[in-house]
């Protein structure tokens, strides 16, 4: 009987390492997300964030949902797809099309609004990733749209990074000031080169890993 409550016991153990599955995190984005420009796809946002994950130890998915020119209303539009059944948490890296096309931060912040919604109706941990508008439409564009990010995290309990580019000034760039950023920008000075990328995901992976340990709270 021992031997056979220990045969049990394995095939048990066996089982329930076979039905663990990797947590999958799906990034909703612009083309920041999706990689545009790279001439290898391997050195995109997403696909270094899962390397950096799983290198820390992390069994993990990150599928790209990142589509170039996507405004927050595009996001909007798509997220009841995007969020496919094995979707476990979500990112949100959008905003920087509705700024540079200046639209109101009011409706960005209803949009964004709407995804979280979405996402909290499927009780799935958010981390929001905030954009920082440059003064071009003046201060109080400026002010409405930087503080949509922290408004709506608070609102919605999401998890927020405070700057996309956060890693890039931790390396002593500043997105207000081009010539700082030559090194790690593509020749269009709006997307990240592949040493961009790996500062960028150096700078988000701590909040993503935040993101993970909240997968099944």
């Amino acid at each position: 009987m021992r031997g056979v409550r220990n045969g049990l016991a394995v095939t048990l153990l066996l089982a329930g390492m076979a039905a663990a599955e990797p947590v999958t995190v799906v990034a909703l984005g612009d083309s920041l997300t999706a990689g545009y420009g790279l001439a290898d796809p391997a050195t995109g946002l997403v696909p270094r964030l899962e390397g950096w994950l799983k290198a820390r130890g992390h069994d993990v998915v990150v599928q790209n949902a990142g589509v170039s020119g996507d405004t927050t209303a595009g996001g909007l539009a798509r997220i009841g797809w995007a969020l496919g059944p094995d979707a476990d948490a979500l990112i949100v890296t959008l905003g920087g099309n509705d700024m540079l096309r200046g639209i109101d931060p009011a409706e960005a912040k209803a949009n964004l609004d709407g995804i979280l919604k979405e996402a909290a109706a499927r009780k799935l941990p958010v981390l929001l990733v905030a954009m920082k508008a440059p003064g071009n439409f003046g201060p109080e564009y400026k002010a409405a749209f930087d503080a949509m990010y922290g408004e709506l995290s608070a609102q919605y309990g999401a998890l927020l990074a405070d700057d996309f580019f956060g890693g890039l000034r931790a390396a002593g760039a500043d997105p207000a000031d081009p010539a700082s950023m030559a090194a790690f920008m593509q020749a269009d000075g709006i997307h990240p080169n592949p040493e961009g990328v790996r500062l960028i995901v150096e700078g988000l992976g701590p909040k993503v890993e935040e993101l993970l340990a909240r997968v099944g709270a």
